[in-house]
């Protein structure tokens, strides 16, 4: 899971769409800011590709888990900056799969953190 996020970070941080989406599997679902679920490699490239490219992230593993030897879950905090004091906190959870020789992103789900209750 480190390894995956820490690889997810660089490319976010980096804005390399094409290694964010090689990150996920062929038919990964996908819940990023927006109300929509997507599915695929090329539909997470699209949101990627939309996300203003002085975006950087913060990412804490908080938890992981194992299913079996194929499939691994887990949550992260994740805050989303930018220079001009943007900030998004979000909880972070993803399904991890053993696909195509390592671990891709099977399911990538934000949770946007308000203090509003």
């Amino acid at each position: 899971m480190k390894e995956v996020l820490d690889r997810w970070k660089a490319a976010f941080d980096g804005h390399q769409v094409d290694a964010m989406a090689d990150l996920f599997t062929p038919d990964a679902l996908f819940q990023g800011f927006g109300p929509e679920v997507v599915v695929g490699r090329e539909a997470v490239h699209d949101y990627y590709e939309s996300v203003p490219d002085n975006r950087d992230a913060e990412v804490t593993l908080l938890h992981t888990y194992m299913i079996g030897q194929e499939v691994a879950g887990g949550f992260a905090g994740v805050t989303f900056r930018d220079p001009t004091g943007w900030e998004a906190p979000v909880q972070l959870s993803l399904v991890l799969q053993l696909s195509e020789g390592g671990w891709r992103i099977r399911q990538y789900h934000v949770s946007r953190i308000s203090k509003e209750h």
